[in-house]
């Protein structure tokens, strides 16, 4: 069976946008999923697991409001989340390794999975509004930046 390509319905907020409906799913996976296991076997960096999880649908949320005002804030905004994205495969890799069979190895794998595929969306997600930005913006200075 083959999908068929639809395009995707215009966002009116950063509840509309995948990334963040998605990044939200991984971090209420993880707090509701993995935490108790990780709390039971005292991992040592599960806080930074926590923050670091709830913080990249925050900074995706607030991208997108920033990038109305500033442009380049609200890429560097983006950026954090996509780096945050990084940092949560690295956590979920460390507890398979440290951990192995006491915690659920299916849920972390499929989470690191979500959060590789998160991070790609997002770095597409800053080229569109980059070159949104370039089409409809008249002044010539704001189309030379971003690292995208």
């Amino acid at each position: 069976m083959y999908n068929k390509f639809q395009p995707k319905k215009t966002g009116y907020s950063f509840r509309d946008l995948e990334v963040y409906q998605k990044s939200m799913e991984c971090s209420v996976l993880i707090l509701k999923d993995f935490k108790p296991a990780l709390t039971k076997l005292k991992y040592p960096y599960l806080e930074n697991m926590i923050n670091t999880c709830l913080s990249i649908p925050l900074y995706v949320g607030e991208s997108h409001g920033q990038r109305f005002g500033d442009f380049n804030l609200g890429i560097a905004t983006l950026e954090k989340a996509m780096t945050g994205c990084n940092k949560m495969v690295i956590f979920l890799e460390q507890a398979k390794g440290l951990y192995g069979i006491k915690i659920n190895i299916d849920l972390a794998e499929d989470l690191i999975k979500r959060y590789i595929e998160c991070r790609t969306k997002m770095f597409r997600l800053g080229k569109a509004w980059k070159k949104y930005r370039k089409e409809y913006s008249g002044n010539e200075d704001e189309k030379k930046f971003t690292s995208f």
